[in-house]
């Protein structure tokens, strides 16, 4: 069973975060409600998210003090923000979300079906990012494991890489097909940089993967560089 991803809806007004949950409901993910700031924060400590619909406007900590806070974190810094207004000061205010670190800027009143393609593409990111750190967890476990499994039984290590390798090969056409995707539909650049990135991993983890394969007489780990 895929486990959902988690969305988290941050705003001051219970009208508006119940607005958003209508609108995303149809993504079938857990939508998490955080009614300040602070209880966004709170949220982000304990829990993972794909990304983050958070209202500029909201009594004590604004939007983007918030989001200030989110990007100072290493657990959370990556987390794809966008931010939801019901003004506009022009360029200036705009350009003062991008600077704290949003990956959009949206406007209210918006459109349910640009808002809702939007934050599918990202939940999409994360669910596959969260499968390539499934293939990895697995294959550090066939290298620190592999001596002692092949001295219990020769065609264990085969047969896992076997499944690593299919594993992978199913993530790697998903990705493919995400990226012809982001390109057909002139995506977001941050949603597009976020997918060659995860392309990248991808190609990392395939190489440590095939320098396993009998005959390579490799064993040096898998590296964690993003």
């Amino acid at each position: 069973m895929v486990q959902k991803a988690k969305i988290l809806l941050v705003d001051d007004r219970p009208e508006n975060l119940l607005a958003l949950e209508a609108i995303l409901s149809a993504l079938d993910q857990t939508l998490v409600r955080a009614s300040s700031g602070e209880e966004a924060l709170k949220a982000l400590l304990t829990d993972d998210f794909a990304v983050i619909l958070l209202d500029v406007q909201m009594p004590g900590m604004d939007g983007f003090e918030t989001a200030a806070h989110i990007k100072r974190r290493e657990r959370t810094r990556d987390i794809p923000i966008i931010f939801l207004t019901a003004i506009n000061h022009g360029p200036h205010h705009t350009f003062r979300g991008y600077a704290a670190g949003a990956v959009d800027y949206i406007s209210k009143p918006f459109d349910p079906w640009v808002l809702r393609a939007k934050v599918s593409v990202f939940v999409e990111l994360y669910m596959k990012n969260c499968q390539l750190r499934e293939q990895a967890a697995l294959l550090r476990l066939q290298l620190e494991g592999g001596g002692k499994a092949a001295g219990a039984d020769a065609k264990e290590p085969a047969g896992l890489l076997a499944e690593l390798s299919a594993r992978l090969a199913a993530v790697e056409e998903q990705a493919e097909a995400l990226s012809k995707q982001l390109d057909d539909d002139s995506a977001d650049a941050a949603a597009v940089a976020t997918a060659a990135h995860l392309e990248r991993k991808l190609t990392g983890l395939r190489r440590a993967l095939d320098a396993l394969e009998p005959g390579t007489g490799s064993t040096s780990p898998v590296s964690s560089q993003n």
